[in-house]
């Protein structure tokens, strides 16, 4: 062999032991990253949850009426990586039931922009669904609190 064919197939070597290194380096590089995504997949996940534990304990109490922790339940559930191919709607039919009435109904800033009366109409109609499925979205609470998140 040649002088040259050594020096070229050393340098072959070089080349092929550095870009081996560097594909290493980068398959850490994203395993570690993947970790980071997961980790924080799940973080959020468990906010979601105890969010929604938190809401339906304040339901169970009282201490949050049944519309609005429906409406925030609902949206939560929606909001779990599953739910795309989890429907949690027949899980709870009533809590579900109640977001489908109300959710057109204003809220927050967007109550403000309403006549008064309106309100007052609105929020009639609100309490009437709450007198209406008391029972029902209160059986989907306690369903929920006895089995979420274990699926």
């Amino acid at each position: 062999m040649s002088t040259l064919a050594i020096i070229l197939y050393i340098l072959g070597v070089i080349v092929i032991v550095g870009l081996a290194v560097y594909a290493v380096t980068l398959l850490k590089r994203l395993r570690y990253q993947n970790q980071l995504r997961q980790q924080a997949v799940k973080k959020r996940v468990d906010r979601i949850d105890e969010s929604i534990i938190t809401i339906a304990k304040g339901m169970q109490q009282d201490q949050c009426p049944l519309s609005e922790g429906c409406l925030r339940i609902v949206v939560l559930l929606d909001h779990r990586p599953e739910s795309t191919e989890y429907d949690y709607s027949k899980d709870y039919p009533a809590m579900h039931d109640m977001y489908e009435r109300i959710k057109h109904m204003p809220t927050h800033e967007n109550r403000k922009k309403f006549p008064k009366q309106k309100i007052k109409e609105l929020d009639k109609e609100r309490e009437g669904y709450e007198v209406e499925l008391k029972d029902v979205i209160l059986a989907d609470v306690e369903k929920l609190l006895r089995e979420f998140p274990t699926r």
